[in-house]
C-alpha cells in the first residue's frame, strides 16, 4: 500500500494525542491489509479496498474516531469504537485487525433480483385511443414495462373523469412523439 501525503498532513495538524492514534491504526490497516488504498474522503482519512469503503479516520479537538465502514454505528461519535482521547480507548489491535478483516466479502453472492413488477391492465379508455392513434400505440407498446406502467398509473389515479380524458389525450399526443411520461426530466 502506498502511503498518501494528504493523510500524512491530515495526521500532522491533529492534536497530539489524536495523532498517536491515527498514525497507530494507519498502521494496523496497512498491516492487516496491505491491499488497500489510502485516500481522503470527506475531508478524512480512508482506507478503501476494491473501490469500497473499509476504514476512516478522523480527528477532532478532544477525541478521535474510527470508522469501519462495514459496521453498525453505535455509540458516541462517528465510529463504532466511540470517542477515542487516547490509544487507551483503543481495543486490542488483534481484535481490531479481526474486525477489519470480517468485512463482507466481494466476491459473496450478489442479492437475488425482484422480482417484476406485473404488467397493469391498461385502461379501457387509453386501450381505445392508442388504437386509434397508430403512432402512439406503436410507441407504447415499444416502451419497457415500467414506462406503460407510467402512464396507466398517471391515468388511472385521476379521480374525475375530465381530468381521466385531459390525461389520455396528453397521453397519446406525447406517444405519438414517442415520449415517456416524464420525458421533462431526462435532461435534468
Amino acid at each position: 500500500m502506498t502511503r498518501d501525503p494528504r493523510i500524512d498532513d491530515y495526521i500532522a495538524k491533529a492534536a497530539p494525542f489524536a495523532q498517536l492514534i491515527l498514525a497507530h491504526v494507519r498502521a494496523l490497516v496497512h498491516r492487516a491489509l496491505p491491499e488497500a488504498e489510502e485516500t481522503i474522503k470527506w475531508g478524512m482519512p480512508h482506507f478503501m479496498v476494491g473501490g469500497k469503503n473499509v476504514v476512516g479516520l478522523a480527528a477532532f479537538k478532544a477525541h478521535a474516531s474510527v470508522v469501519i465502514h462495514h459496521e453498525e454505528r453505535t455509540g458516541e461519535g462517528m465510529g463504532a469504537l466511540g470517542k477515542l482521547a487516547s490509544l487507551a480507548d483503543l481495543p486490542p489491535d488483534e481484535e481490531l485487525i479481526a474486525r477489519f478483516l470480517a468485512r463482507p466479502d466481494a466476491a459473496a453472492a450478489p442479492k437475488p433480483k425482484r422480482a417484476p413488477k406485473p404488467e397493469l391492465p391498461v385502461p379501457p379508455a387509453l386501450a381505445a385511443a392508442l388504437d386509434s392513434a397508430p403512432a402512439a400505440r406503436a410507441a407504447f407498446d415499444s416502451f419497457a414495462p415500467s414506462h406503460r406502467r407510467e402512464y396507466v398509473e398517471w391515468i388511472a389515479d385521476a379521480k374525475r373523469e375530465e381530468t381521466r380524458a385531459k390525461r389520455i389525450a396528453l397521453a397519446v399526443e406525447w406517444l405519438a412523439e414517442g415520449k415517456k411520461r416524464n420525458w421533462k426530466y431526462e435532461n435534468c
